[in-house]
């Protein structure tokens, strides 16, 4: 399979690390030391872009059947469910601070025609009056055997096609009168093959992974096994999950007062932690699973956007609350490259706006970035380089946040899991806790180093941090204001042996 290429940019210095080879498992087998250099020049003018790959416009649609003739297809009922025109929704990401965005509407019956002759041409009328913004056209795939996810078509003469296509042949509630082939997991498998073997691969995410859980480790309509199965079958295509869920503003009523019955997400049986999904937020939980076998699964934070806190919804506004920030420079094509490998850091209430990792063998000339991978040798040491910018400025909520704690997390590397139900992993830890005795401060800069001795196989680290005290992320209660309780993560960054 292709090698994808990444590099980092850190204190104006440009690190290139070394192309990188996926198996059939979405992990890497080998780092071959050709193509630096053409990895430093793909790394060129490359900045960290915020936005969100989950946003409903008025074509995410109500349906209502004619009782006078229950055998023809609903009629779609716009502005129902989502509330906003594509444009409203760019211009509202645009004006808090996002530089891209995907509109992704959920289906129904036929909804692939709804899309291709009227949300497509909306979509095209957006991209001319916000140009600032970077629109991706896509959709929430209602996905076969699960929930919901976030597909994101590449930017092209043929996208509108392209989503046709795949709509119309695989989403779950297209097909009328209902097929119930549609709805199993092999038909997923299925759709991914068939979004594998394209020439222009969109992207799939899973969203609000554990909105349907029932409790911490007891999963709904997602589970572990099928995101293994998913990214074994397109490690290109399906690369990872929602971190954060959207409807962060559940808790939040229209005057801006808390609903002490609101639940942030919309997790009602298995609660958010510190806003984040069970399956992300668990030190040494599923995700941290899937990073010890290798797999290259990504996370992301969306607003999930309907209707907005304001208007009575439980939605902020895309880039009100959650951003996806990815290392790209300004052309969708970059923008979709990152989403695919890696380069992305999620935050919260704007806790921060920059987040850089590098990594490099002690006295090397290589480095990588989220996303990348080193090569060492058994007993080397791992230098490790946290810089970050902590915004001085008011967040949309009006606050000042401060980042309190950054945690340098790590685990083994031991490839794959017997259990493919497995949802932790045993060797991942906390390996350094910095707080602001620990960091250097330039103006809204924080610069954090940290030295792994004697790193004996193959590991992954990843960066996370709150304004909070809270060693670990703890169950968001009911009524919480969400502007209390702010979080980023980063994605991880591989160290391989020789």
């Amino acid at each position: 399979m292709k090698a994808f290429l990444t590099g980092v940019a850190l204190a104006g210095l440009l690190l290139p690390t070394v192309a990188l080879t996926h198996d059939n498992h979405g992990g890497l087998t080998e780092a071959k030391a050709a193509g630096r250099a053409s990895s430093a020049k793909a790394a060129k003018g490359r900045k960290w872009l915020a936005g969100d790959h989950h946003i409903h416009s008025e074509f995410s649609a109500d349906y209502e059947v004619d009782p006078a003739n229950p055998n023809a297809a609903p009629k779609p009922l716009l502005g129902k469910d989502g509330r906003y025109t594509i444009s409203r929704n760019a211009q509202m990401g645009a004006s808090y601070g996002l530089n891209w965005m995907v509109s992704t509407d959920h289906g129904g019956p036929l909804h692939s025609r709804l899309n291709f002759e009227q949300a497509y041409p909306e979509l095209l009328v957006a991209r001319k009056t916000v140009p600032q913004i970077l629109i991706f056209y896509g959709m929430e795939f209602d996905t076969p055997a699960g929930d919901h996810s976030s597909m994101i078509i590449p930017f092209t003469k043929g996208e509108r096609a392209q989503l046709r296509d795949i709509e119309s042949r695989f989403s779950k509630r297209e097909a009328f009168p209902t097929d119930p082939a549609r709805d199993t997991e092999p038909k997923m498998i299925e759709a991914l093959r068939y979004m594998k073997a394209q020439p222009r691969q969109p992207v799939v995410i899973a969203n609000h992974p554990s909105r349907s859980a029932k409790d911490v480790g007891v999963y709904g309509q997602y589970t572990p096994a099928e995101f293994r199965n998913w990214n074994d079958t397109a490690p290109t295509v399906s690369v990872g999950m929602e971190g954060a869920p959207g409807h962060q503003a559940g808790a939040l009523k229209p005057d801006g007062s808390n609903d002490p019955e609101g639940a942030r997400g919309g997790y009602r049986n298995s609660p958010t932690l510190g806003g984040f999904d069970q399956m992300t937020a668990r030190l040494g939980g599923f995700w941290d699973s899937m990073l010890g076998e290798g797999r290259r699964w990504w996370i992301t934070a969306t607003s999930d956007s309907h209707s907005n806190w304001r208007d009575g919804g439980s939605d902020f506004w895309p880039g009100e609350y959650s951003k996806t920030y990815v290392h790209a420079r300004r052309d969708h094509g970059d923008v979709l490259d990152g989403l695919r490998n890696g380069r992305v850091f999620v935050t919260t209430g704007d806790l921060i706006s920059e987040l850089d990792v590098s990594v490099q063998v002690h006295g090397g000339k290589q480095a990588a970035m989220m996303g990348g991978m080193i090569m060492a040798k058994p007993g080397d040491d791992i230098d490790v380089v946290i810089r970050l910018r902590d915004p001085a400025g008011a967040n949309h909520g009006g606050f000042t946040p401060d980042v309190a704690r950054v945690d340098l997390i790590v685990g083994d590397v031991t490839g794959p899991v017997a259990d493919r139900t497995t949802d932790k992993n045993a060797t991942t830890r906390v390996e350094k806790r910095f707080t602001a005795a620990d960091w250097t401060k330039a103006g809204e800069v924080l610069t954090m180093r940290h030295t792994l001795r004697a790193v004996r196989g193959p590991i992954y680290l990843r960066v996370r941090g709150t304004n909070t005290g809270q060693a670990e992320p703890i169950t968001d209660p009911k009524g919480e204001n969400p502007w209390d309780d702010l979080w980023f993560y980063g994605n991880p960054v591989f160290v391989a042996m020789k």
